[in-house]
């Protein structure tokens, strides 16, 4: 038996919601073989991060080398990478493999508003990684961030998305709605057509992992075959159902439950 295989290369989260351990989570869900390469191990719960240990760029290398060169991914998701020797090792690695199906999750900002990069990780995320996504998934925050203006509509979203393709070479541009527009509708913008992607608004404040489950989603829908806007609309599909579920766990924020589909 043959699975479409896809690799996350992020930081895993210790309480099992975001990072890494959301990723493959997502993967196994959505039906393709998932295999990580970790960039940091962090100590955090739904109240927040405590403790983050950087992964060394030869263990990181290491890590990619050995998923790529025995079990080749079709598609590859970048979450949070803190530094930028880390970001180069990625970089070369994603040429060396001419590695496809690139989704980037660009952790820069937190959902509290908190720089979560230094300057010179930003500058090496844009000009190393991005040219090499086949799309890139940035919430209102970051994409505030990306274009230095400030996003409060529809067509501010569209300006913007537009923006980041032609200023960092990117090819498609997801913008998810949800931070600073009262709705769930998300902007595909690529090729110079926007696309706008319709979703409900969920009320539900455990939305812990939520950007790391939608990039992983996206993934799969792109090993699997399907088109980007097939793609995107399959993991906002999968994505709403998992805040329907209605997971109540931890303190603060919690995660989704990625398994609601095994429970119909």
């Amino acid at each position: 038996m043959k699975k479409p295989v896809v690799i996350t290369i992020a930081g895993s989260d210790s309480s099992g919601g975001a990072g890494i351990q959301a990723d493959l989570k997502t993967m196994s869900a959505m039906g393709v073989y998932g295999m990580s390469a970790i960039t940091a191990l962090t100590a955090q719960n739904t109240t927040g991060v405590y403790g983050i240990l950087d992964c060394t760029p030869e263990m990181l290398e290491k890590q990619l080398d050995c998923c790529f060169q025995d079990i080749p991914p079709q598609a590859v998701k970048i979450g949070m990478v803190s530094q930028k020797e880390l970001i180069a090792v990625i970089g070369d690695s994603l040429k060396k493999y001419e590695a496809k199906n690139v989704v980037v999750d660009p952790v820069m900002v937190s959902t509290s508003g908190s720089k979560l990069l230094s300057d010179d990780a930003v500058d090496s995320l844009l000009q190393v990684l991005f040219p090499l996504a086949t799309i890139i998934t940035p919430n209102i925050p970051e994409a505030e961030v990306l274009t230095g203006m400030s996003i409060q509509s529809k067509q501010d979203m569209e300006q913007a998305a537009k923006m980041v393709c032609e200023q960092y070479h990117v090819k498609a541009v997801l913008m998810k709605g949800g931070h600073s527009i009262n709705d769930a509708n998300d902007l595909l913008y690529g090729d110079g057509i926007c696309e706008w992607i319709a979703g409900d608004r969920i009320e539900n404040p455990n939305t812990h992992g939520t950007g790391c489950t939608l990039s992983s989603a996206i993934a799969c829908g792109l090993a699997k075959g399907l088109s980007l806007l097939e793609s995107v609309k399959e993991a906002k599909a999968y994505i709403s159902g998992a805040l329907a579920a209605d997971l109540d766990l931890g303190a603060g924020s919690g995660p989704l439950w990625h398994g609601w589909m095994q429970d119909k």
